[in-house]
């Protein structure tokens, strides 16, 4: 890795502990739905949460996969640690579907939980994770340059609706 590059990791390494805190989070969130787990009180709500559940733990484990095998990662090195800006299969509608994920899994677990306490550990962990993604896209602005740029005007943070539109329409062009 150049010097150049290391600085630039060190001037946008703060999104780490946004992401530390989120994650720390998250943990509590998870061990307090564990801990407090009951019938949900509004059932259908209940309902729409297992759904957002199981969504997110399609969008957490798949970019695993892509990114690992699309983004030219080093042998040994974490899935992270991509060489090249991967844009397409779930890159292709969405640029951060892990931390959609994240979020995804917090609202989940404040449906199906309907614990007050849960709610009060769970948004903060959803806003934490969204300050995440807009700190993780200066850096990638960092790592990748204008490829990220012109990435990030086709393809929206988190908004999977607008991404699949997007992409039906970038379909049409080509």
């Amino acid at each position: 890795m150049s010097k150049e590059m290391n600085n630039n990791m060190k001037r946008w390494s703060g999104w780490k502990s946004v992401w530390g805190v989120a994650i720390a989070l998250m943990i509590v969130e998870v061990v307090l739905f564990i801990f407090f787990y009951h019938e949900p009180t509004i059932e259908s709500l209940g309902y729409i949460g297992w759904i957002i559940l199981y969504a997110a733990a399609f969008l957490g484990v798949i970019p695993v996969f892509a990114l690992r095998k699309k983004g030219e990662v080093v042998k040994g090195d974490s899935y992270i640690h991509t060489s090249v800006l991967v844009d397409s299969g779930l890159y292709a509608i969405i640029r951060h579907p892990q931390y959609l994920s994240f979020i995804l899994i917090c609202l989940g677990i404040i449906l199906v939980a309907q614990q007050w306490l849960i709610v009060i550990i769970g948004v903060p962990a959803m806003l934490l994770n969204y300050m995440g993604i807009r700190q993780q896209d200066h850096f990638l602005i960092q790592k990748f340059g204008d490829n990220y740029l012109r990435y990030m005007k086709k393809v929206p943070r988190i908004n999977f609706l607008v991404g699949i539109i997007r992409l039906l329409r970038r379909g049409k062009r080509e």
